[in-house]
């Protein structure tokens, strides 16, 4: 009989470089999310109404991002579930943005960022569903 040993220690788990550069992008864009908020622009592309709501609501989706993005390091099938639930509700919060007139769709660059953000959060929840059986 013969028996492997293997360099890593007990109960480390391996992360995948997908959910890895998933978790990182989160927490990036997360920390950009954070900071529209607070200057209500996003170098020179997206930009929000000045109120108080939006300052919120946008620095709370931020962290929903970011939050999930950490979630996702420790490789737990739990904290994948609460990433997968804040992605939505950040998906959910920026199209009531939208529909509140917070986030402006005046001009085609406004729209179309608000419109690829809102699909990479879609796409990151449906990335992280499909990789599921990678967390313990």
């Amino acid at each position: 009989m013969r028996q492997t040993v293997s360099d890593k220690p007990a109960g480390t788990h391996t992360r995948p470089v997908g959910i890895l550069i998933v978790a990182i992008l989160m927490i990036l864009f997360g920390l950009a999310e954070v900071g529209t908020g607070f200057t209500h622009n996003f170098i020179g592309v997206v930009s929000t109404t000045t109120a108080s709501l939006s300052t919120i609501l946008g620095v709370a989706l931020g962290l929903f991002y970011f939050a999930g993005g950490l979630l996702l390091l420790t490789m737990r099938r739990w904290a994948a579930i609460a990433a997968i639930v804040l992605l939505c509700g950040d998906v959910i919060g920026r199209v009531g943005m939208v529909l509140a007139g917070l986030y402006p769709v005046d001009s085609f660059k406004q729209t179309f960022a608000i419109l690829v953000g809102t699909l990479l959060a879609i796409f990151f929840a449906i990335y992280i569903v499909v990789r599921m059986k990678a967390f313990k």
